[in-house]
């Protein structure tokens, strides 16, 4: 039996274990069982599936997971545990902090149905994210960075936003992605970081803003008329010379204001709030649409709504895209839909990767969605394709 097939349950009442473990053994799954966590950990085998007690004596379930991180162990993970539902929910956010596959939670006694279903819809080959700066590759110095974005080496690709409604093209978002001469492409997650630590984001940002204001003349010429929504960082928001800038950048092409959409992160704006909100009016006055992305994530999301003149809130993809089996994601969902209209803004939700989200949201009223359910990001000389193919209208309201 090779490894993809051997599962572990961790529970210190061993017959409930066993129990388990038959289970799982008619689901194809070789078995074992240990009911102390440090013996698993010392035996340092190799499993597939992990089923984990929380309240566990000697190493406690939020102890497992913990080392489990640490060690980044490639493993699928149930959790189960006989406290109330809120603790459960926490334990399975903190294993996807630690960037564990969590199949699930289960609260006792046990749905054996709900366990065999869980057991079944676990992908053996699915891979597993394995957050590393750098693979085969030396690691990227600040030097290609800065080259790359001199050197044009950045491009944009665009994930499209559907009115959920209407199922029309409302816009894309741009999402930078790094055309490296030798490496290939990169996308930010192997990047960003270094560029955020070495002050560089600024430069960054207004290369993607300029790159995204030329894609939309292009497109305006063809007779596509779309906004591009576009992620600003703290940097360019602390200008005072922004809305002046972008303004004639967009009169030079012959643009509307509203075509560009400006995305702000919560963290984005908490250094300098007085100055951001100077910054941000004087956009909006421009014609500029305003989003507050990453909606839900931040420290004073109802302070900046009540100051800022947002006209789009954005919910983080890490609660659209649970709100199908967690009750509390689809809460939060619901809540940010209905403040949102109240305030008088678009609520966009990102993360939308299956029918049933898609169901969801258009019975909340959520205007716009954006996932992999309706497109991946793409290139420019994709989109045109990709909205025949699909024989998507467009939104016009501008």
């Amino acid at each position: 039996m090779n490894k993809s097939k051997r599962l572990i349950v961790i529970d210190d009442d061993i017959q409930f274990a066993g129990l388990l473990g038959e289970i799982a053994r008619s689901a194809g799954f070789e078995t074992e069982l240990c009911d102390d966590a440090r013996d698993y950990f010392l035996a340092n085998e190799a499993y597939s599936v992990m089923v984990l007690d929380l309240n566990m004596p000697g190493m406690d379930g939020v102890e497992v997971i913990r080392q489990l991180g640490k060690t980044a162990q490639d493993i699928h993970l149930i959790l189960i545990s006989g406290y109330d539902k809120g603790v459960l929910h926490s334990a399975e956010k903190l294993a996807q902090e630690h960037n564990l596959n969590v199949v699930g939670s289960l609260t006792k006694p046990l749905e054996m149905a709900s366990f065999i279903s869980m057991l079944n819809s676990i992908d053996i080959e699915k891979s597993f994210p394995v957050y590393l700066v750098e693979s085969e590759n030396s690691p990227i110095t600040v030097a290609e960075i800065r080259q790359a974005i001199v050197n044009n080496e950045m491009e944009l690709y665009y994930q499209p936003q559907i009115e959920l409604r209407t199922n029309t093209l409302k816009g894309v978002e741009a999402l930078v992605r790094w055309h490296h001469p030798t490496r290939g492409l990169i996308t930010p997650g192997m990047f960003i970081s270094i560029v955020e630590k070495e002050g560089l984001m600024g430069e960054l940002t207004s290369s993607i803003i300029n790159m995204a204001v030329n894609q939309s003349n292009e497109w305006k010429k063809t007779g596509l008329n779309i906004t591009i929504s576009v992620n600003v960082s703290a940097e360019n928001i602390t200008s005072l010379l922004l809305p002046e800038q972008l303004s004639d950048l967009i009169k030079d092409h012959g643009l509307n204001p509203q075509s560009i959409v400006l995305e702000i992160t919560e963290r984005a704006l908490m250094g300098e709030l007085k100055t951001s909100l100077d910054i941000l009016t004087r956009l909006r006055m421009k014609g500029f649409g305003l989003s507050i992305d990453d909606f839900g994530t931040g420290n004073s999301s109802l302070v900046l709504l009540h100051r800022v003149p947002f006209t789009e809130l954005k919910i983080d993809m890490s609660f659209v895209k649970n709100m199908d089996r967690d009750l509390d994601a689809r809460a939060i969902v619901e809540t940010c839909v209905m403040l949102s209209h109240k305030l008088n803004m678009d609520c966009v939700a990102e993360g939308v990767e299956n029918e049933s989200i898609r169901r969801g949201l258009t019975l909340m009223g959520c205007d716009i969605g954006q996932g992999y359910l309706m497109a991946k990001p793409m290139a420019a000389s994709q989109l045109i394709e990709w909205i025949e193919n699909n024989n998507y209208p467009i939104s016009k309201d501008w």
